[in-house]
């Protein structure tokens, strides 16, 4: 649900979220509030009570809008007061069936929304974008390409940033060092083991990499690791 459904078009007709389609794997629909009003202006937002800067979306836009869907489904609000989109969440998300996304604008929703309508309010990260469009198209390709049989080759997902921190439990470590052909460029020659063959001295290299890695870039993530 987005008062800018253009911003989509262009993700849902091209790569990965373009073949998941063709797959039948996920299909999506673009659903405009202003098409629920009913006034010749089709108002969606109004000036908050008490006062203050800027506008509101008004909640019977949203409620009608989530209503009219035939059936209703998970429905996450994208704000900054969500909790934090993760890995496990796009887990979690990608086993719903159906997912009713909302996207905020202006200074945020009539807290009616949230409060009888929303199921689970998600925000991309501590900082303020224009409206919910990016935080929703980032929450849709984390959890589309974890729907079965949308990628090519689903253990690949396990090697990846985060993939082992599940519920709680596990690392979250970020991802080894990748190396293509040439073997060499510009004197910067790929690390023998990789050439090797050797499939377990590999594995053992990149959990080693990935480690050091985190360490460096991110060392936070190693404080605020639970133990499983």
């Amino acid at each position: 649900m987005t008062l800018f459904p253009d911003f989509f078009r262009w993700p849902f007709s091209n790569s990965i979220l373009k073949r998941a389609q063709a797959k039948g794997r996920v299909r999506f629909g673009l659903h405009n509030p202003r098409d629920f009003t009913r006034d010749p202006h089709r108002t969606v937002d109004e000036k908050p009570f008490g006062g203050g800067a800027g506008m509101v979306l008004k909640p019977e836009p949203i409620f009608d809008c989530v209503e009219a869907l035939s059936k209703k489904g998970w429905v996450v609000l994208l704000t900054p007061q969500g909790r934090p989109l993760t890995q496990a969440a796009a887990r979690r998300l990608s086993k719903k069936r159906h997912l009713v996304l909302i996207c905020g604008h202006y200074e945020g929703v009539d807290e009616r929304v949230r409060r009888h309508l929303v199921d689970e309010e998600i925000s991309v990260g501590d900082f303020v974008t224009m409206g919910g469009e990016a935080p929703a198209l980032s929450l849709i390709e984390c959890v589309v390409r974890l729907v079965p049989g949308v990628l090519g080759n689903p253990d690949s997902l396990q090697e990846e940033s985060f993939s082992d921190f599940q519920n709680g439990r596990g690392s979250r470590r970020l991802e080894f060092p990748q190396y293509t052909r040439p073997r060499v460029f510009r004197g910067w020659a790929v690390p023998k083991i990789l050439l090797s063959g050797d499939h377990e001295a590999i594995r053992e290299w990149r959990k080693k990499k990935s480690v050091e890695v985190t360490r460096r870039k991110r060392p936070d993530l190693f404080r605020t690791e639970k133990k499983g």
